[in-house]
């Protein structure tokens, strides 16, 4: 993750697509944007699940076996759930970096937080 912050913080430099820190203003305003830019990123890839979703159907209703038409629909949208997911990353390293935040130290802090917390979230077991 390291790598991968340090590379989006370069390549943003260099497209001239940092977030703007002349004042307090621009960077509120930048900020703003990107997370916007951000929540864009979030909803397609929902719309990515979406046609794997529709695609899914459509096998079924064509005759394919449910697991078989998933597995289909999944492999066809990779690529583009892959590109959607990058898009993402690349805000959220943009914004982590612009506050320092060490995202690999965060997420596996968290991780651990999660783990130990008292009121887990309990699966009921499949009896089928």
């Amino acid at each position: 993750m390291k790598n991968l912050q340090s590379f989006a913080k370069e390549f943003q430099k260099e497209m001239k697509w940092d977030i703007d820190t002349s004042s307090y203003e621009r960077s509120r305003s930048s900020l703003l944007n990107n997370f916007m830019l951000l929540t864009t990123e979030v909803s397609e890839v929902a719309e990515e699940l979406r046609k794997v979703f529709n695609l899914t159907n459509k096998y079924i209703v064509d005759g394919m076996d449910e697991e078989k038409a998933f597995k289909n629909a999944m492999m066809i949208a990779q690529e583009d759930l892959g590109k959607e997911f990058a898009d993402c990353i690349a805000y959220i390293c943009k914004i982590a970096n612009f506050f320092e935040v060490d995202l690999e130290t965060s997420f596996y802090s968290k991780m651990e937080e999660v783990k130990n917390r008292k009121n887990k979230d309990i699966r009921l077991i499949d009896k089928s």
